[in-house]
C-alpha cells in the first residue's frame, strides 16, 4: 500500500519545524513508519543547494532560484520521497513545490505558468496528499525568524516581498481546498498541534 505524503508550508517564523517534530512523534506513537525531510536540504545535493540559496550575501537571480529549487526537488523526489511512499511510509516534508509558487512566483513576480511547468517536471506527478499551511502575519513571523539579526538571505527580504509570499500561499489554498488545511499559526503552540493532528488523522482515515 502506498504511503501518505504530507507537506508543511508557510512564511518565515511560522513554526513549521516544531510542529513537524510533534506530528512525527505522535504518528510514530500510533505505530506509523514516518520519514521527515525538508527542502532544500533533504539530500546531500539539497544541502549544497541550501547553502547557495540561503547564505546571506549570495546573489542568485529569481530565475536561477527557481531552477535550483527544481533541481533539488527532482532529486529529492527520486531518491527520498517516492521510495518512502512506495514502501508505505508517511513522508512529512518541510516545504515543497508550493513554496516555489509562493516565494518565486508571487514573491519574485515570475510568470506563474512558467513556474508551474518547471515544478510539474520536477515533481513528476508526486504531489502531497495533504498540505498544512501554517499562516502567520509576516510582521510576527519575521520577528520570530530573525531574532536580533537580519536572518538568512530569504528572511532578509523586505516586508513587501513577504506579504506577497503570504498572499501567494493563501491563493494556493483557496484554489485547492481539498488538499490544503490552513492553520492559524498565531495561536498557541498546543492549539496548532491539535489542529494539525486532527487534519492529519482525517486524511489517514
Amino acid at each position: 500500500m502506498r504511503g501518505l505524503f504530507i507537506s508543511f508550508e508557510g512564511g518565515e517564523g511560522a513554526g513549521k519545524s516544531t510542529q513537524i517534530v510533534r506530528l512525527a512523534e505522535s504518528l510514530r506513537a500510533d505505530g506509523h513508519d514516518v520519514v521527515v525531510t525538508l527542502e532544500p536540504g533533504g539530500t546531500e545535493l539539497g544541502r549544497s543547494v541550501r547553502r547557495m540559496l540561503l547564505t546571506s550575501g549570495n546573489h542568485v537571480t529569481p530565475r536561477a532560484e527557481v531552477l535550483l529549487y527544481a533541481a533539488d526537488r527532482a532529486h529529492h523526489v527520486d531518491t527520498v520521497i517516492e521510495p518512502a511512499l512506495a514502501a508505505g511510509k508517511i513522508v512529512i516534508c518541510d516545504r515543497y513545490a508550493d513554496s516555489t509558487f509562493a516565494y518565486q512566483g508571487a514573491g519574485r513576480r515570475l510568470d506563474t505558468d512558467a513556474v508551474r511547468d518547471i515544478m510539474n517536471f520536477a515533481v513528476s506527478g508526486c504531489w502531497p496528499d495533504l498540505t498544512l499551511l501554517l499562516d502567520v502575519d509576516p510582521r510576527t513571523g519575521l520577528q520570530r525568524a530573525r531574532g536580533d539579526g537580519e536572518g538568512d538571505r530569504i528572511e532578509a527580504e523586505g516586508l513587501t516581498f513577504h506579504d506577497a509570499v503570504r498572499r501567494g500561499f493563501l491563493d494556493l489554498a483557496d484554489a485547492e481546498p481539498e488538499r490544503f488545511r490552513v492553520i492559524d499559526a498565531s495561536a498557541s503552540m498546543d492549539e496548532v498541534t491539535t489542529q494539525i493532528g486532527v487534519a492529519a488523522r482525517e486524511r489517514l482515515g
